[in-house]
């Protein structure tokens, strides 16, 4: 598959299918000219006498200090070595794929002055499957994601390293072997190439597609609790929801009506039951779950915008020729986007924490103690409850906004800086705990449909249960409930329980539309 790159038409459908990995790059032909405009305006610039930032000065608060014609190639070599100082392990192969798409878009959209052998070799790199080794840590989130970025472009140079087949291989070795010639840095092009957003945005978009498959599990896995405590399905009624207005609330209170339809163990207490109302963490799942979806669209929105954006310093502007120094480096918009993220990740694992609570509450869900066969010689999902209140509670620490904890570097020069690096990185952590805690929710809700055979759900919420069922038994004894969460853990990573909303519901509406001509 070849996806044409147009600059800053980047959708999130080709987002997608780079981070997937496996489809080849080109830029759409028209984009050329642009590029060779400005580029030609930067060559002008450095044989001229008047000092540039960024071409013939040096960087940061070494601004005014001016550099010999002579020794302009030189200066941006010097930089990305001075600025390879990232620590921690290396970026996901996914992450690094994205990053290399969303600079050769951003530079080709020609406000940068790099010429077209720099987004060739981009291109060539992403084409040939080598993925940069860039070390995860050490970026601020402003003056560009300085760090990453240098790693990336040291590779590119062939002096740094690619990952191939899971082992750091030399940079000049890998480019050697795919037949990539490595990359001359020009004037201004080592700071093209670091500043800039990149790598944060890259982060967060690797966080939002993977979360994706894991809300529409909760989703599932709520309609599982509901179900398995006899819950009323009156709170989805479509009139509560339109009255309210939250589009993300009337999507999501929708699909809980698809997946409960015509569920005979809803039929078999419409009369009878003397429970007036459900805990709010079934009958308030639309509201909150609705609510964490409209932050996710607004931060995909965001960082759709990022991903398209020119976020390097000084811009090139060839209708007239200026070259202004500016700020479009600072990462403030994907740092708040990422803290949105955050919180509204940690809302869907505690709300499902509660439901797993309720499950094994018998004075509330009406079922066994703690879903055993036999409470008291057995301790059945006591302490895997446990276990998702320590990831729900790990959450709320990893939901502390990152964005405001800015911290001055470069000798005060950069003295407001964005922490996007990480408010993005962390991110990961949070969606496996996620994950972890659905997959509890899914085994309890399962157990506790199980004491309600013969009686059956709907065919929808029957499916998620025979999806589990093949890997996990039902639990008639005390056993190591460990396994049972990794195996279903592994198919909620698998986007198998997700596949079962997208399959029996209309909930292709939750996200953003994906363009169809990509």
């Amino acid at each position: 598959m070849k996806i044409s790159i147009t600059p800053g038409q980047l959708d999130l459908a080709q987002l997608k299918r780079l981070h997937a990995g496996g489809v080849q790059v080109e830029l759409a032909p028209s984009a050329w000219e642009a590029v060779k405009a400005s580029a030609a305006i930067v060559e002008k610039a450095a044989r001229g006498d008047a000092p540039v930032y960024g071409i013939n000065t040096g960087f940061g608060k070494l601004a005014s200090t001016r550099i010999d014609t002579h020794d302009l190639a030189q200066l941006q070599v010097n930089l990305i070595r001075s600025h390879c100082v990232g620590v921690g392990e290396p970026m996901r192969a996914s992450v690094v794929r994205l990053m290399l798409a969303l600079k050769v878009s951003s530079l080709a959209r020609g406000y940068s002055g790099v010429r077209p052998v720099v987004i060739e070799t981009l291109i060539a790199v992403l084409n040939a499957g080598l993925i940069p080794e860039v070390p995860s840590q050490g970026s601020v989130g402003a003056s560009g994601d300085l760090a990453p970025l240098a790693h990336m472009t040291l590779a590119l140079i062939g002096e740094g390293s690619f990952v191939v087949d899971g082992q750091s291989v030399p940079a000049s070795e890998a480019l050697s072997a795919a037949g990539i010639k490595p990359l001359a840095l020009a004037a201004k092009e080592g700071l093209a190439l670091i500043n800039g957003t990149q790598a944060s945005t890259s982060l967060a978009l690797h966080a939002l597609i993977d979360f994706q498959p894991v809300y529409e599990a909760a989703v599932v896995s709520g309609a599982l609790s509901l179900e398995a405590a006899k819950g009323s399905d009156a709170p989805f009624d479509p009139r509560i929801h339109a009255v309210r207005g939250h589009p993300g609330q009337i999507a999501t209170a929708a699909c809980y009506r698809t997946l409960l339809h015509d569920s005979a163990i809803r039929a078999s207490h419409l009369k009878g039951d003397d429970r007036v109302q459900d805990p709010y963490c079934l009958r308030c799942q639309p509201q909150v779950l609705g609510a964490c979806l409209d932050q996710l669209r607004y931060c995909t929105e965001v960082l759709l915008r990022e991903a398209n954006a020119v976020t390097d310093n000084p811009l090139v502007f060839p209708d007239d020729g200026a070259l202004i120094s500016g700020g479009n480096f600072h990462a403030e918009p994907v740092a708040l986007a990422a803290d949105a993220m955050a919180v509204a990740i940690a809302e869907v694992g505690a709300i499902a924490e509660r439901r797993i609570a309720m499950l094994i509450d018998t004075s509330v869900s009406r079922l066994p103690a703690f879903l055993c066969v036999e409470p008291g010689l057995h301790s059945g999902f006591m302490i895997a409850h446990v276990t998702a209140a320590a990831l729900a509670s790990e959450n709320k620490s990893l939901a502390h906004p990152a964005s405001v904890d800015s911290l001055p570097t470069s000798a005060n020069q950069e003295d407001h800086v964005s922490m996007a690096t990480f408010a993005a990185r962390r991110l990961q952590a949070m969606i496996d705990n996620v994950a972890h805690i659905i997959a509890i929710e899914w085994l309890a809700a399962a157990q506790g449909i199980d004491f309600l055979r013969p009686l059956k759900s709907s065919d929808a919420l029957e499916s998620a249960i025979a999806l589990l069922r093949a890997k996990v038994s039902r639990m008639t004894e005390d056993r190591v409930i460990a396994r049972d969460i990794q195996a279903a853990f592994a198919l909620i990573r698998e986007g198998r329980l997700a596949q079962i909303l997208r399959d029996k519901t209309e909930c292709d509406a939750f996200w953003p539309a994906e363009s169809a001509d990509s």
